[in-house]
């Protein structure tokens, strides 16, 4: 499972969590993360505007005001969180983020030949794929 620590960087880096650590960024997604950290996910997992907005269940019209806000709430908040903490874990199970954000897109056999990404609007299917990506992590195929 990927630090605490790199699901901050894939987050944004430290101008998300000031201070490092579970604590810091559980704060931080509280208060609500800064809209800029739905484009540091959105962009290191390629994702058009509107795939990610699909993934975090938000209108584009709530989209548009969050952005002139410059922040999400703090559910749409653990949502990013929830994408960020898994593709910092395929990032760091398949070697690199490229690998990773590759094979989050492609449909997958051991998730009923669903793409991972599709399975990330719940937090029941964000398990589903982490259990995989951990079998995967130890090499027992998926």
């Amino acid at each position: 499972m990927a630090s605490d620590d790199y699901i901050g960087e894939v987050l944004g880096g430290a101008s998300v969590a000031r201070e490092q650590g579970a604590a810091a960024l559980r704060d931080r997604v509280r208060r609500g993360l800064p809209y800029r950290s739905f484009d540091a996910v959105r962009t290191r997992l390629q994702l058009s505007v509107p795939e990610a907005a699909a993934i975090l269940h938000m209108p584009p019209r709530t989209l548009a005001r969050r952005r002139q806000a410059r922040r999400l709430d703090p559910l749409e908040s653990d949502r990013l969180y929830r994408l960020a903490r898994v593709a910092a874990y395929a990032f760091t199970a398949l070697g690199s983020e490229p690998k990773g954000a590759a094979w989050l897109r492609r449909p997958n056999r051991a998730l009923g030949g669903e793409a991972p990404l599709a399975l990330l609007d719940t937090d029941a299917g964000a398990r589903q794929v982490e259990a995989l990506l951990g079998r995967l992590e130890h090499g027992i195929p998926g």
